[in-house]
């Protein structure tokens, strides 16, 4: 009797540990992973080094080519068991000259910037009156009458808020505002910059077009410029707009996913993936978008092998192409794993800033939720709260949970961050030191956690929720 309830005791106690999401062990190292990682600046470097020696990395250019080998050269110098190129097939498109200026009749200077993939303007520019709408759904809803021969200008004001909420109303207006205009004989686009700031820079971004409309040029205005033209035109309809672009498109071009990897010790075929995209828009440096995301992740996992000791998992940083220009390289990076996205225990993408990270977001089985809870005790002396759990996990990550791949969202406070989004003015300076290293060291945490961690997260709740 006395040895039947010595083997229930002792069942039980197995049973409660394996209940546990991280062992004691696990969490011991957690420990010497966040002393290490707040006294380090590896982040910094990563970031000074990226934006110094290449600076701006638009996709399929030679700048993304050297993107690319000195993203390969840090990965091996670094000491990843596994270091690889995956190449992607990406558009090479050039903006060339951008010029606006009002004619009539008021005539001033405008600052703009083409929007990514428009064509260019026809030799000369182009010469007409504007015709204003405050959204994208007034321009859809207006008179093919009161549009045919203008340039349209659609003037969205974005408004600002932590998690960056406003963006998603007034981007759309981005992409397929010049179809939209097309569509009704508008010759040409303006659109207000998709920002929050006062300052005088425009933000550019990625336009589309459609095979059976007319693909007409689009450019992003100042959100002071904006404001002028708004001014004018209360005081007169008939205000004469030049717009000039010598935007290029070059064909395709290979760039390539750069991976490396941390191989783990007793499940390595199963995958924690962090990722980043490593292209940039070619106004700027990148720094926050997303090099400071590139520097995040690498330096998590430098950390982490400063630590002499494996994890469970592999870990994969994957630094995306061509996310800019839209997800190219996750689309390839799904496509080429498609095989073995099931053994993707769980992905997460720092690319909003540099942080700091305040919440983390997930979407893993309710069941797991438990595991999530116990992640986020170890990252709240950092300031990391729990959040819900439909997470899309970010933009590169986000075609993953379609496919049953959980995700983690680690979200960092954008305030400011589409002050200085694709635009001139996303440089090393606007990175505050102190935000980069709360954010390496959450990663630093969530990947080796999330990499020994004894939870099951499968299956992820419906995406469509």
């Amino acid at each position: 009797m006395l040895r039947a309830l010595s083997l229930i005791a002792a069942g039980l106690m197995v049973s409660s540990t394996l209940a546990q999401p991280f062992d004691t062990a696990t969490l011991k190292h957690s420990d010497a992973l966040r002393q290490h990682a707040e006294q380090s600046d590896a982040a910094w470097q990563v970031l000074e080094s990226l934006t110094t020696e290449v600076g701006p990395r638009l996709a399929g250019t030679e700048a993304d080519a050297r993107a690319v080998a000195w993203a390969k050269a840090r990965f091996e110098a670094m000491g990843f068991d596994a270091v690889r190129l995956e190449p992607v097939t990406v558009p090479h498109w050039e903006r060339g000259f951008a010029d606006a200026k009002v004619t009539l009749p008021f005539p001033q200077p405008l600052v703009i910037t083409a929007l990514g993939n428009s064509v260019a303007t026809p030799e000369g520019g182009i010469e007409a009156g504007i015709v204003r709408f405050a959204t994208l759904a007034d321009l859809q809803a207006a008179d093919p009458a009161q549009v045919k021969g203008k340039l349209v200008f659609i003037d969205h004001k974005m408004e600002r808020y932590k998690d960056g909420r406003g963006y998603g109303p007034v981007v759309k207006a981005r992409g397929i505002g010049a179809v939209e205009a097309a569509k009704k004989g508008a010759v040409g686009l303006l659109l207000r910059s998709v920002s929050t700031s006062s300052h005088r820079f425009a933000h550019t971004g990625v336009m589309r077009y459609v095979d059976d409309v007319a693909r007409i040029p689009a450019a992003a205005i100042s959100p002071p410029d904006a404001d002028q033209l708004t001014r004018m035109l209360a005081r007169q309809d008939d205000i004469q707009v030049k717009l000039e672009l010598e935007a290029m498109d070059k064909g395709e071009s290979t760039s390539y996913n750069v991976i490396g990897e941390i191989r783990g010790a007793s499940k390595p075929e199963e995958i924690v993936l962090i990722g980043a995209h490593l292209d940039s828009w070619d106004e700027g440096t990148g720094a926050l978008d997303d090099g400071a995301g590139v520097a995040i992740v690498t330096a998590a996992a430098e950390h982490i092998m400063a630590l002499k000791q494996r994890p469970e998992r592999t870990i994969r940083v994957v630094l995306y192409a061509a996310e800019e220009i839209g997800l190219i390289g996750a689309k390839a990076y799904r496509d080429a794993h498609q095989d073995k996205l099931d053994q993707h225990y769980i992905a997460a993408e720092a690319d909003f800033g540099a942080g700091p990270i305040y919440r983390l977001d997930s979407r893993v089985n309710e069941t797991a939720r438990p595991a999530m809870e116990a992640l986020v005790e170890q990252l709240a002396p950092l300031g990391v709260s729990l959040g819900h759990n439909q997470s899309w996990g970010g933009p590169d990550v986000s075609v993953l949970p379609p496919l049953g791949v959980p995700v983690a969202g680690l979200n960092m406070d954008g305030t400011d961050y589409f002050d200085y989004h694709h635009t001139p003015d996303d440089t090393l300076d606007k990175v505050k030191p102190e935000s980069l290293k709360q954010s390496t060291t959450v990663y630093t945490l969530f990947a080796w956690l999330m990499a020994n961690a004894n939870s099951e997260l499968r299956p992820i709740p419906p995406t469509g929720n």
